[in-house]
């Protein structure tokens, strides 16, 4: 037997010899040598259904391809960031300030020959005055002119802006009350420039008989000096009063208020919601309701309306029961009452008793202001606020900022030991009255201006004519610049912000209606900004409240 050595195969045997003599040939594909032989290549082309079945599957995937990049794109509107760069360069290197003009008209009751040179000495002097008292930081540049008027002829340094008619006015008319003369002045000069600007006049009234000199401060675009004239002292009551009142609203030099860094309570949205709620501490002491409806509405439609440029306001009232105050009061003898010192403050709302925010109107970002009339129970009646210098505060109110503010109403048989009466009474129309005048003022502190200027003197007595609508032309002047100039740039600061957002997240997605946003954004900002370049206050503060709610 043969021996097998190994993994070797057996060798095949020799094949047999041909008869004809031929060697035969081995044939590699009938009989395998070896494992690792390849298979043999296709010597014939692929047929007609196979060739069909690859063009199917890669025309397949030729059309399949778009709509596979389509499905996984990430989209992203195109917002307009270079738009967004040069507005933030104008900005930044031409803050916004509203141009103006003031008008001197000088009522002269000197005889003597009209001095034709008067005028612009007059002019360069009011223009002296102005470098040298502080300006405020929306203020732009400042346009001086004069007209002096007497029985000797009428002339104007330059062709002021205002609609001054020489003769329409005379220091005659002084005599008929200074709310009648308020009214002539305002039919004489209407509310602007002729080009739409801002034009405050102050008329200097000479009176020989008068003693000394006084200031009136109208309720319109301009003020009067009247009595005993010299030239230097009318000067420089003309350049106090613009600076003073008409630029800054009587805020003082580190004093907070407009355009001391005091924001408005103005929701992001540019809706705002007054809401008024009478507080009965303990009803079972006494219950008082109100007519807020017919007689609070009334009252603070004319509001609404002067305070429509910056805010959609809505006005909301209710009746709460059962209380408490959280502060605590101690009782003073000598007053007959209790007290409430200003330290205590802070802790009167009774944020767990006092359910305040029941507002229907405020809606996504509205700013709620709450105004709050406190009736305070018997064992605490009457209920006195102590201001910190010791005397008792003449309002009895207080406010809290971005909040609102509380008026502590004793009843008018309130007393220490006071009978309880259990049925309901109602605050009486000229109590209502006095109550919203005295929110008025408040709303007036939260928006930064003065409560009223009863306290507010310069060199000389000084009076102020008061609105019917709780705020004066020239303040609403303010307020629009202030609001206008700070919208402008958190609108600025929101667009510029989101722009940068998008470029640091490449694979973020920017929907079409966050680019339509931006877009009319940036729209209102241009056209504020160019508003505020021709001096219109209103129109600037109106684009930005109206067209950019949907940023922020």
């Amino acid at each position: 037997m043969a021996e097998i050595t190994g993994d070797k195969a057996p060798l095949p045997p020799p094949p047999a010899p041909s008869t004809s003599g031929e060697v035969p040939q081995s044939s590699s594909s009938s009989t395998p040598t070896s494992t690792d032989s390849k298979p043999p290549l296709r010597t014939t082309k692929p047929g007609v259904k196979r060739l069909v079945l690859t063009a199917s599957v890669l025309l397949s995937f030729l059309v399949g391809l778009p709509i596979l990049l389509k499905s996984t794109e990430i989209h992203r509107s195109p917002l307009p960031s270079d738009a967004i760069t040069a507005l933030a360069h104008r900005l930044h290197s031409n803050p916004p300030s509203f141009p103006c003009g003031l008008h001197a008209v000088f009522l002269r009751a000197d005889p003597s020959p009209f001095d034709a040179s008067l005028p612009g000495h007059l002019e360069r002097s009011i223009s002296a005055q102005l470098q040298l008292l502080p300006a405020a930081h929306t203020a732009g540049n400042v346009s001086v002119s004069v007209t002096v008027e007497s029985a000797g002829g009428c002339s104007s340094s330059i062709s002021v802006g205002s609609g001054w008619q020489c003769g329409t006015v005379t220091a005659a008319d002084l005599a008929r009350g200074d709310e009648v003369f308020d009214e002539l002045l305002h039919s004489a000069l209407g509310s602007g420039g002729r080009d739409g600007s801002r034009v405050y006049t102050v008329v200097v009234a000479e009176i020989d008989d008068a003693e000394g000199m006084r200031v009136v401060v109208g309720k319109h675009r301009h003020a009067w000096v009247v009595g005993k004239v010299d030239e230097a002292k009318a000067v420089t009551a003309i350049g106090n009063v613009f600076v003073k009142y008409f630029m800054n609203g009587g805020i003082e030099e580190g004093e907070a208020g407009i355009g001391k860094g005091e924001f408005m309570p103005v929701g992001s949205d540019g809706n705002l919601v007054l809401s008024f709620s009478l507080l009965n501490a303990d009803p079972s002491d006494w219950v008082y309701d109100w007519e807020f409806e017919k007689i609070g509405e009334r009252m603070l439609n004319p509001v609404v309306e002067a305070l429509r440029p910056i805010a959609e306001i809505n006005i909301e009232s209710q009746v709460l029961y059962h209380t408490p105050k959280s502060s605590y009061s101690y009782s003073d003898d000598k007053l007959g009452g209790n007290v409430l010192s200003m330290g205590d403050i802070p802790f009167f709302v009774n944020s767990n008793e006092w359910h305040l925010d029941t507002s229907i109107s405020a809606t996504g970002r509205s700013k709620v202001l709450q105004f709050v009339v406190y009736i305070p129970s018997a064992r605490e009646c009457p209920l006195y606020l102590q201001l910190p210098d010791g005397v008792l505060s003449k309002t009895n109110a207080f406010i809290s900022p971005m909040w609102g503010g509380v008026l502590i109403w004793n009843p008018p048989d309130c007393s220490l030991g006071s009978k309880m009466t259990h049925s309901t009474q109602k605050m009486s129309s000229q109590e209502l009255m006095e109550t919203l005048e005295i929110f008025i003022g408040q709303l007036r502190q939260l928006f930064g201006l003065k409560p009223s200027y009863l306290s507010q003197h310069m060199d000389m007595p000084t009076k102020f004519i008061v609105s019917e609508n709780g705020f004066t032309e020239w303040e609403l002047d303010l307020l629009y610049q202030h609001h206008a100039c700070s919208n402008l740039l958190s609108c600025l600061t929101t667009l510029e912000s989101l722009s940068s957002l998008v470029h640091s997240l490449p694979r973020m997605i920017v929907m079409d209606e966050i680019g339509r946003q931006v877009e009319l954004s940036l729209e209102a900002a241009n056209l504020a900004q160019r508003n505020a370049t021709l001096g219109m206050s209103d129109s600037s503060a109106g684009n930005i409240c109206n067209k950019s709610k949907g940023i922020g």
